[in-house]
């Protein structure tokens, strides 16, 4: 009895573990990379390829990964999130 209560307790967590990947997947994954140019608490400034380009992405208590410094080489992954919609009718 106690073998089975393990077994089911495992395929709920599977289950659930999977249902939350399935929800995550929908947004894409996108990435960036070159030299640290500023970091800070709240986000890092990365020059994108050998253009001046810059991107500042912000960052949070869910990044993961090491703590980068100025001038470090990093490849940064996100996901682009809606944070207000603004909507205008048609005319």
């Amino acid at each position: 009895m106690k073998k089975l209560s393990v077994i089911l307790g495992c395929a709920i967590v599977s289950l659930s573990l999977s249902a939350t990947h399935l929800q995550a997947a929908d947004a894409k994954d996108y990435q960036v990379t070159g030299p640290v140019l500023e970091v800070n608490a709240t986000y890092i400034v990365v020059q994108k390829g050998v253009t001046a380009e810059k991107w500042q992405i912000a960052t949070g208590a869910a990044t993961t990964g090491a703590k980068p410094k100025v001038g470090d080489k990093v490849t940064v992954h996100y996901t682009m999130t809606a944070s207000s919609i603004e909507v205008k009718p048609a005319k």
